[in-house]
C-alpha cells in the first residue's frame, strides 16, 4: 500500500471505541499515519467499525458506508473496508448489496484486518491503545460476548459466548492507561455481573476491582451494566468502603411486570428485581441507581405498561433511559412473537416514561442546590466548562456547567458548589 494513511471511523458503543483504539495502536506500530473519525479525506484508505445492535444503529452504519462509497466513486478515497458488528451479522447481504467495499470483516477480527493491510498483530501491544477521547477517562472492556438469553437481544449471535479477560491482563492495560493520564476508568462489558464465571468458575468482579484499586493514580472507577440477576454480593461492601469506586450503579432492569420479564426471557422477576434494587439503595448510602427500560416489546399490555409507570414513579431512579423495542432478526422475540405494537404507541410509551423521569430528575437536581461535589472537568464549550460528578457517566448522563471565566483545566478535579439546577443539568461554581 503506497499511501500509508488510514482513517478509522467508529460507530456504536464504547466497546467499539476500545476496539478501534487497539487497532489504531497496531497500525501506528506498523508505520501507518492514522486519522480518527476524520471528515476530511486526508487518507486514501478508510476502515469503518460498525454497529449492528438495533435498527437505528444499523441505519447509521449503512448510511456511513454509502457516504464513503460515494467518496470512493468521486476519487477522494481508494480503499474502503468495513468491520464490526454489522458486518459480523450481515456479511453476505452486505457483500451482495454494497460490493464496492474492498473487504468485510466481522467483530473481533483485528488480526485479519491487519493481515489485509500487510501487517502481523503485535502481541506485546495487545494491552496498549491509542486513546481517542479526552484522555482523562477511558473504557476498560473486561469481556467479550454474553451467555444470557434475553429474548430481544442479538448480542450473543454477534459476539458469541461470554469470554472474560484475565485479571492480570486487565490490570496491565489499566496501568498503561493510568500512565497516559487516565484518572477515571470505566469498566464495560455486556454484563459485568458475570465476569470470571467462565475463566475462574466464580464471579470475580470484586477481585478485579480490588487489584485495579492498587493503581493509585486512578481516582474514579466506574462500573457499567451490572445484570440484576446473580448480582455479585461481595461488590456491595467493596463499593461502600472505597470512595474511589463511583457510587453509580448501572443496572438495566428492562421491565418490572412478571408477564413482560418472562416474555423477555430475563432471569429475574419483579420480586427479585425490587429486592436487589432496595438492597443497593439501603446498603450503599448516597449511591445513584441508573437503569434502562424497553417500551413496546411484543405482549406488553396496557396493564403491563401501567405497572411499569407506577414502578418508576415509586422507586424514583436517579438516572433512567428508555428505548422503543426493536424487532431484531434471529432473536427469540423475532422468531416467536409478532411485532404487533404500532411504532407510534411504542414512541408514546417512551415519551410517557421519560416525562415521569424528567419530573423526578428535576426534583432530585433541586435537592443538590447548596451542596458541594467533586467534579471532573471534561471540556470547555461556549461560555461554560462542562464537568461531571461521580454520579454521571460521560455522554449519557447529566453534566455540571461552570462559567468559563473561572480558571479551570479539563481533566482536573474541583470541588463545585451547586448554585442552580435544571431537569437534566446542574450549574455551579468552584469553592
Amino acid at each position: 500500500m503506497a499511501n500509508k494513511k488510514i482513517n478509522i471511523v467508529t460507530l456504536g458503543c464504547s466497546k467499539n471505541v476500545v476496539d478501534s483504539e487497539k487497532l489504531l495502536k497496531q497500525l501506528q506500530a506498523g508505520d501507518f499515519e492514522v486519522f480518527y473519525n476524520s471528515t476530511d479525506f486526508q487518507a486514501d484508505t478508510v476502515i469503518i467499525n460498525t454497529c449492528g445492535f438495533i435498527n437505528d444503529a444499523k441505519e447509521e452504519s449503512i448510511d456511513t458506508i454509502l457516504k464513503f462509497v460515494k467518496a470512493q466513486k468521486s476519487g477522494y478515497i481508494e480503499y474502503l473496508y468495513v468491520m464490526g458488528c454489522l458486518s459480523e451479522r450481515y456479511a453476505d447481504e452486505l457483500k451482495r448489496e454494497i460490493p464496492e467495499v474492498k473487504k468485510y470483516f466481522g467483530a473481533n477480527n483485528m488480526s485479519d484486518v491487519l493481515n489485509e493491510l500487510g501487517l502481523n498483530i503485535k502481541d506485546d501491544l495487545l494491552t496498549d491503545r491509542t486513546l481517542t477521547g479526552p484522555g482523562h477517562y477511558a473504557y476498560l472492556k473486561i469481556s467479550e460476548g454474553c451467555d444470557r438469553t434475553c429474548a430481544f437481544c442479538a448480542i450473543p449471535f454477534i459476539k458469541g459466548k461470554y469470554i472474560s479477560r484475565p485479571v492480570e491482563e486487565l490490570v496491565k492495560e489499566a496501568s498503561l492507561l493510568a500512565l497516559k493520564g487516565v484518572k477515571e476508568l470505566i469498566l464495560i462489558a455486556q454484563d459485568l455481573s458475570y465476569y470470571g464465571l467462565d475463566l475462574y468458575r466464580k464471579q470475580a468482579l470484586a477481585e478485579l476491582i480490588t487489584e485495579l484499586l492498587k493503581i493509585e493514580s486512578l481516582e474514579w472507577i466506574r462500573l457499567h451494566y451490572l445484570y440484576p440477576a446473580n448480582f455479585p454480593p461481595d461488590l456491595i461492601p467493596l463499593i461502600r468502603k472505597n470512595s474511589r469506586i463511583c457510587r453509580y450503579i448501572d443496572i438495566p432492569v428492562q421491565h418490572i411486570s412478571d408477564n413482560m420479564l418472562g416474555m423477555m426471557k430475563r432471569s429475574h422477576n419483579r420480586k427479585e428485581t425490587l429486592a436487589i434494587l432496595n438492597t443497593l439503595r439501603n446498603e450503599i448510602p448516597g449511591a445513584v441507581i441508573r437503569t434502562t427500560l424497553i417500551a413496546g416489546h411484543p405482549g406488553e399490555t396496557e396493564k403491563d405498561f401501567l405497572e411499569l409507570k407506577e414502578f418508576i414513579t415509586d422507586f424514583r431512579f436517579d438516572r433512567l433511559g428508555v428505548f422503543a423495542y426493536s424487532h431484531e432478526e434471529d432473536t427469540y422475540s423475532y422468531l416467536v412473537y409478532k411485532d404487533e405494537i404500532p411504532e407510534d404507541v411504542k414512541q408514546s410509551r417512551v415519551s410517557e416514561l421519560m416525562e415521569i423521569q424528567q419530573n423526578i430528575s428535576a426534583e432530585l437536581n433541586e435537592s443538590y442546590i447548596g451542596k458541594v461535589f467533586k467534579v471532573i472537568i471534561d471540556r470547555m464549550e461556549g461560555e461554560f466548562f462542562i464537568g461531571r460528578t461521580e454520579f454521571d457517566s460521560p455522554e449519557i448522563d447529566q453534566e455540571v456547567l461552570i462559567a468559563a471565566d473561572h480558571n479551570l483545566k479539563p481533566g482536573s478535579f474541583y470541588n463545585i458548589l451547586i448554585t442552580q439546577s435544571a431537569e437534566f443539568d446542574l450549574y455551579g461554581e468552584p469553592v
